[in-house]
């Protein structure tokens, strides 16, 4: 069984950085769509960036140029780098992954996904 877990997260200032880890077991990168996510308080689940089915990774506009994904197939681990935070970055991270049957138009919703990391919280003051 796939397996996901998480570490990173914590509280920063605004303008601050952060980096959120993902280990994972039981996949090989190579043969899963991985994601992030994040769900603010009060907010439903958003989209932070997931795998193209050409291997390049998408960002939601709200976080393009400030996060970077990055992988360490060693590892099996994946990396979301957050630069430059926001107040509205506030949220539970959560990474998530599911086989890559799965089509790119069903990559950008989170009910496609049945694997998840339990979730670290962001927390960026101003």
């Amino acid at each position: 069984d796939v397996r996901l877990v998480q570490s990173g997260g914590g509280s920063v200032q605004a303008g601050g950085s952060l980096r959120l880890s993902c280990t994972a077991s039981g996949l090989t990168f190579d043969d899963f769509a991985m994601s992030w996510y994040r769900q603010a308080a009060g907010t439903e689940c958003e989209l932070v960036s997931t795998d193209r089915v050409d291997g390049t990774t998408y960002y939601a506009d709200s976080v393009k140029g400030r996060f970077t994904v990055s992988q360490d197939n060693a590892k099996n681990t994946l990396y979301l780098q957050m630069n430059t935070l926001k107040p509205e970055d506030t949220a539970m991270y959560y990474c998530a992954a599911e086989g890559k049957y799965i089509s790119w138009w069903a990559r950008l919703l989170p009910t496609a996904y049945k694997s998840w990391g339990q979730g670290t919280q962001v927390t960026v003051s101003s």
